[in-house]
């Protein structure tokens, strides 16, 4: 057993956002849908507090990959997420975990921001700072369930203003500068996130939604999730790396920002019917690359995989 704690890579923490992602989408398939979803993410979070717990130093190595640091804040967007799952069966304490996921997060973004924005180099920049900055606004998605849309409401605003600064860098990293390591090219799956999960947040935290902002994000939405899809043709030939679980969340919130959207759309009266069928898209593609990348890492953490991680998360 201990040999998969310290096989356990930590990359897996975005699959563990994924995952909880996965059972708000599904969820109105099924309650029984979400809570198979739900439960697959806590273990796999359970896991990974174990491995944090009983390999400190082993964690703290590999946050010195930029990627894997940047990719780190999934573990608490993914906790703020499955707060809400556990809403219905104990309020205060959902609250508890919500407000620890929160504040978790913005000392991470202090955390990175001291350690590699205050000592930039382009070159460690990567899709995965998304994750960093705008992903606070998986505050602004969850904030509802506690009645602290105010609070999502700062989250948005702080998110959406650091994806317009973050976004011209990425992009010049990515196009320009180039030079990325097979195993970071997942990353770049997660593009379509940002734009999904601030539309995703505006509609949940915001009751007087401005058209302009909704169609903004609904366009940029939509133009980074058909990049990123023609991408994937690409990047699903890569072999197995921990950074597959880009595959997950990035897509998920696609679909959850759209399906959203388009129920706001609908019921103000500015139904866009070819919406429908993107959503169903969405959730197809989300659903199945989600179980995918599981069952993956399934088959990466079983014992008779030998391969092994060095001490900043990549395969040997």
């Amino acid at each position: 057993m201990s040999e998969i704690f310290k096989k356990y890579p930590v990359p897996i923490v975005g699959l563990i956002l994924g995952l909880a992602a996965t059972g708000n989408l599904v969820q109105s398939y099924g309650e029984v849908y979400r809570n198979i979803f739900g439960i697959v993410s806590t273990v796999l979070l359970i896991l990974m507090i174990i491995k944090i717990v009983k390999y400190p130093k082993s964690v703290a190595e590999s946050l010195d990959n930029p990627v894997i640091a940047s990719t780190f804040p999934t573990l608490t967007m993914g906790i703020m997420v499955l707060s809400t799952y556990l809403k219905l069966y104990a309020a205060l304490l959902a609250y508890i975990i919500w407000i620890i996921g929160v504040a978790l997060h913005i000392i991470l973004i202090l955390w990175f921001t001291k350690k590699f924005v205050f000592n930039f180099k382009v070159k460690q920049v990567f899709p995965t700072w998304f994750i960093v900055y705008i992903g606070i606004a998986a505050t602004s998605v969850t904030a509802p369930t506690f009645e602290m849309v105010s609070v999502g409401q700062v989250a948005f605003w702080f998110g959406f203003v650091t994806y317009l600064i973050l976004l011209p860098i990425v992009i010049y990293r990515v196009m320009i500068v180039k030079e990325m390591a097979e195993q970071t090219l997942p990353t770049l799956a997660i593009f379509s996130a940002p734009a999904s999960i601030l539309l995703a947040g505006y509609m949940s935290s915001f009751k007087t939604k401005n058209m302009e902002i909704v169609c903004f994000l609904t366009i940029l939405s939509i133009i980074m999730y058909v990049a990123v899809i023609i991408m994937l043709f690409k990047l699903l030939r890569l072999k197995f790396y921990p950074s597959y679980s880009a595959f997950t969340f990035p897509l998920i919130i696609s679909g959850i920002g759209m399906k959203l959207t388009n129920g706001f759309l609908i019921k103000s009266g500015h139904t866009i019917s070819v919406l429908r069928y993107l959503v169903r898209f969405q959730e197809v593609v989300g659903v199945a690359l989600t179980l995918y990348v599981l069952i993956r890492y399934i088959e990466f953490l079983l014992p008779k995989n030998s391969t092994i991680l060095d001490s900043k998360g990549y395969v040997k």
